[in-house]
């Protein structure tokens, strides 16, 4: 059997190019497994039934080899479980060095190793520097004074007369929090803010 194997790091992002490559080496659309999530790690649960359903002798497509993953540790491991346990072929679509129907003689095996673990490298180079830029982004952003995630809920209109009430031991946390409508953490953690600010 032949299946093909596509991921993305992210929900919005397309996977119609992994598609059509994959679709053009006559990969049937049922046997196309898509994971929408980042390569750090194999633990993907399209991935993870793709490995359930493989048997001796079949054919995985894959479009490049950080599509499989970005972390060269596991690409290594997983590319060993593939091959060796399992007895799977792989083809990696833009490198035809590394396809093990091809070149099983001891050069052909050690160039493939060796294109492996190269290409495995540069997918983990690639995934860290991928976060750094991130996080330099996120940085410079934060500098400038954009604010990231929800906006803060503005306080309820009681939320003083409460606090106050709460802090005169006239109310327990949790009354006070139910009176403002909010968990008892949110009150809490809106309190001492507020006494903080003040």
């Amino acid at each position: 059997m032949t299946y093909g194997y596509i991921r993305v790091s992210s929900l919005d992002q397309n996977e119609a190019r992994q598609r059509v490559a994959l679709l053009e080496q006559g990969v049937a659309e049922n046997h196309l497994y898509l994971d929408k999530q980042s390569g750090k790690n194999f633990d993907r649960p399209r991935y993870q039934r793709l490995l359930q359903r493989l048997r001796p002798g079949d054919l995985l497509y894959i479009l490049s080899i950080d599509r499989l993953g970005r972390n060269y540790r596991e690409i290594q491991e997983q590319w060993r479980l593939l091959t060796q346990e399992k007895g799977v072929d792989i083809c990696v679509l833009d490198m035809p060095l590394l396809d093990t129907r091809n070149g099983r003689d001891l050069m052909g095996t050690f160039i493939a190793d060796l294109v492996l673990q190269i290409l495995s490298f540069v997918a983990q180079s690639e995934r860290e520097s991928i976060r750094k830029r991130q996080a330099e982004g996120i940085a410079v952003a934060q500098a400038r004074g954009v604010r990231f995630g929800r906006p803060p809920t503005p306080l309820p209109d009681n939320f003083g007369e409460i606090h106050r009430a709460w802090r005169a031991k006239k109310l327990t946390l949790r009354e006070a929090a139910d009176a403002c409508g909010m968990p008892v953490g949110t009150f809490y953690a809106k309190a001492v803010r507020l006494e903080k600010a003040v």
